[in-house]
């Protein structure tokens, strides 16, 4: 698992996390995996954090989608990996503000395809969750919203980002989003579940009413920022993520 750690300073980078069973039992390694390189890619010079990474088989790598905080604010970042000891960086592929970005593991006629969630310089305006495409993953168009935060008193009405990677089931494509609700005393993150075309990843099969997983645990409650939980990987093991 590659996970964020921060340093004294308080920038973070990227480091391998193991377990034998992957349930319990991890330890970080004593050597980060992947550092902020802000002299090459000046857009890292406040570090790196939330990968979220999907296998390209085509290419037999792994690519790590990450967030780089560069001095104009938050953007989303690429890198490739066949062993998470050497990586391709392929630097910046969105300008801020943006992240929570992942890719499809396929192309879609031709092209690749990118979810990620812009953030608007307006105020009031809410965060949703977009879709672009590209030919080389290294330039992208085609510009849509996928998902928007809803309306009202809702628990995804303030913003809404992807979670984890998008994730191939019978029936189409499964993502997993985050959204927030704002209240007088505090904003919460829950998780909740969209189902998109096996062929158009563009269209929105099905999205749930209701969030299906959110902040319990202490440690969940209580942090960095309250009320959170926000993963940014899973995996299918038989019928079960």
């Amino acid at each position: 698992m590659l996970v964020r750690v921060e340093d004294h300073r308080g920038f973070s980078h990227l480091t391998i996390a193991r377990s034998k069973n992957g349930i319990d039992g991890w330890g970080i390694d004593p050597e980060p995996t992947l550092i902020p390189d802000p002299v090459n890619y000046p857009e890292e010079i406040y570090g790196i954090e939330d990968p979220r990474i999907t296998y390209i088989d085509e290419m037999g790598k792994w690519a790590v989608a990450y967030t780089a905080f560069s001095d104009s604010g938050y953007l989303a970042s690429l890198a490739f990996t066949e062993d998470f000891r050497n990586f391709e960086r392929i630097g910046a592929i969105m300008p801020p503000e943006n992240k929570d970005a992942a890719l499809f593991p396929v192309r879609f006629n031709g092209k690749w395809a990118l979810l990620h969630r812009p953030v608007s310089g307006m105020v009031g305006t809410k965060t949703n969750i977009w879709i672009s495409f590209s030919p080389d993953m290294r330039h992208w168009g085609d510009h849509q919203v996928l998902l928007y935060a809803r309306e009202g008193g809702w628990w995804d009405a303030h913003k809404i980002g992807l979670s984890p990677h998008p994730m191939r089931v019978p029936d189409g494509w499964l993502i997993m989003y985050y959204g927030a609700r704002q209240t007088t005393d505090k904003t919460s993150y829950r998780l909740g579940i969209a189902l998109l075309d096996p062929e158009d990843p563009r269209k929105v099969l099905h999205r749930s009413e209701g969030w299906v997983f959110g902040p319990r645990e202490l440690y969940e409650r209580s942090g960095d920022v309250n009320d959170v939980v926000l993963p940014c990987g899973w995996i299918l093991v038989g019928d079960e993520i």
